[in-house]
């Protein structure tokens, strides 16, 4: 088989790791498969890189000094554990010093004109990826396996929207197989940098946070795959956060529609556009846990096993509010709609759920908690008119609410579902706030308040016997 595997930054967050990491990538090429891996920043790396960047284009001069020394601390104990080879481990250290050496002389430069571009993040944002790849390729190459550190600037071409490209996935396409195929053939497992890109132009560009998980299924897309495998630290998708349900379980099997209901509505486990790539070709995604490598974990196809449950997961995304727009002058006025939301959309905000009633006296919609009075303030502005007139009485926002999410596929044409969710929460006294529902029915989204979300997920996972193994 070819698998593209993605390793996260927990999965390569020490040199141990990276070495578990490796041994992991080895045993798959021992029985035949052709791999390319492609690496994640070590755990808190990234973060770091950008709050040093951020500070000083605030005027701060010294973060960014003390951030080179924590990670250039950080990556040579990682090389210390993971390189035994003593002219390879000296080689990789001054590689890491002067990537690090650069990012200072970036952070100098934003220092002194005041100012972060987005171009200039995605530079230093990008640092992380680019000192571990070489760490893991050699991880390998001392276990006996030809490797390669390769630059995802080099496979994968991007828009210039930096810090949220986009890939150009037949330019991708082009330039993956010419680099990597010739590598595969030879028996070389290529180590790819996750999260970022390059212009066409040549200039580095990042994916958004989480998009080593999107590096993985473009490459995977562009090569062909048989699967994809996303190596993290948790056994697969589970039917809630097992830190809010204990008795959660690992979902064996769940389809591309579920999992990015699931990942839209703040399961982590995996990065909202990286089904993308994959879903077209029917290339299927695993997700395994790198600290429990015998676990099945969950993957994600087409058409998954039908194992007699309607509903597969339930989720909740935080620090939200909830926006209202009202009047009775709304009611049969065309363009209402079209106005609140182009409005909220000149703002870059992001709508996560609308609810209208039938009456059109009342427009609500949810957005995260910090755009909340900018939204409203938009809002008022735009219709200042309406408002003096009174055809529209109130514009406001509730804070300290969020969206539980209930996603399965086969709540399709099931009558009842929503009874059963609302007659659980009803046992407990939680009250729903706002409620949307898609015609695809794969997700029932409720607005609760923040303190009954815990509560409300406990509820529902109950009343689907969800912690019971299908």
């Amino acid at each position: 088989m070819r698998i593209v595997m993605k390793f996260g930054g927990t999965s390569v967050g020490d040199g141990q790791r990276i070495q578990n990491a490796a041994d992991l990538v080895l045993a798959s090429a021992q029985q035949g498969d052709a791999i390319v891996v492609t690496v994640s920043a070590m755990s808190g790396v990234t973060d770091a890189l950008i709050r040093a960047a951020r500070r000083a284009a605030d005027g701060d001069a010294q973060t960014f000094l003390t951030t080179e020394r924590a990670l250039l601390d950080q990556y040579l104990a990682a090389l210390d554990q993971a390189v035994g080879v003593a002219a390879a481990r000296t080689s990789l250290y001054d590689q890491i010093a002067r990537g690090l050496g650069s990012f200072v002389d970036f952070c100098r430069s934003i220092h002194v004109l005041g100012e972060l571009t987005p171009r200039a993040l995605d530079a230093v944002a990008s640092l992380g990826e680019r000192l571990t790849a070489p760490i893991f390729a050699q991880a390998l190459r001392e276990r006996g396996a030809p490797s390669q550190a390769i630059e995802a600037t080099e496979l994968i071409v991007t828009d210039d929207r930096f810090t949220q490209a986009n890939p150009l996935l037949e330019a991708t396409r082009e330039k993956t197989r010419a680099r990597l195929l010739p590598l595969l053939d030879a028996g070389t497992i290529p180590v790819v940098t996750g999260f970022i890109g390059a212009t066409r132009g040549g200039v580095t560009t990042t994916l958004g946070r989480g998009g080593s998980d999107y590096s993985a299924t473009i490459l995977g897309s562009a090569l062909d795959a048989d699967e994809v495998w996303i190596w993290t630290d948790v056994n697969g998708v589970m039917t809630a956060d097992p830190r809010v349900v204990p008795e959660a379980q690992t979902i064996a099997e769940i389809s591309y529609a579920e999992a990015a209901e699931l990942s839209y509505f703040g399961a982590k486990v995996i990065h909202p556009q990286t089904i993308s790539p994959v879903a077209e070709h029917d290339i299927p995604i695993r997700i395994l846990n790198t600290f429990n490598p015998s676990h099945a974990g969950t993957r994600i196809v087409r058409d998954p096993k039908k194992n007699g449950r309607t509903v597969k997961a339930i989720t909740a995304i935080r620090q939200l509010s909830l926006v209202t727009v009202e009047g009775r002058g709304m009611q049969g006025v065309p363009g209402i709609a079209a106005r609140v939301f182009s409005t909220v959309a000149r703002e870059g905000i992001n709508v996560l759920m609308i609810s209208q009633a039938s009456s059109e006296q009342s427009i609500c919609f949810v957005i995260e908690a910090a755009a909340a009075e900018r939204a409203c303030s938009a809002l008022e502005k735009e219709f200042e008119l309406e408002r003096l007139r009174h055809n529209i009485d109130r514009i406001a926002a509730q804070s300290k609410v969020v969206i539980v999410a209930i996603v399965g596929a086969g709540m399709r044409g099931i009558p009842g579902i929503a009874a059963k969710v609302f007659g659980a929460l009803g046992e407990r006294g939680l009250n729903v706030i706002s409620i949307a529902q898609g015609s695809s029915e794969y997700n029932l989204s409720l607005v609760m308040e923040e303190k009954d979300a815990s509560d409300a997920v406990r509820a529902i996972h109950a009343a689907f016997n969800l912690q019971e193994e299908p």
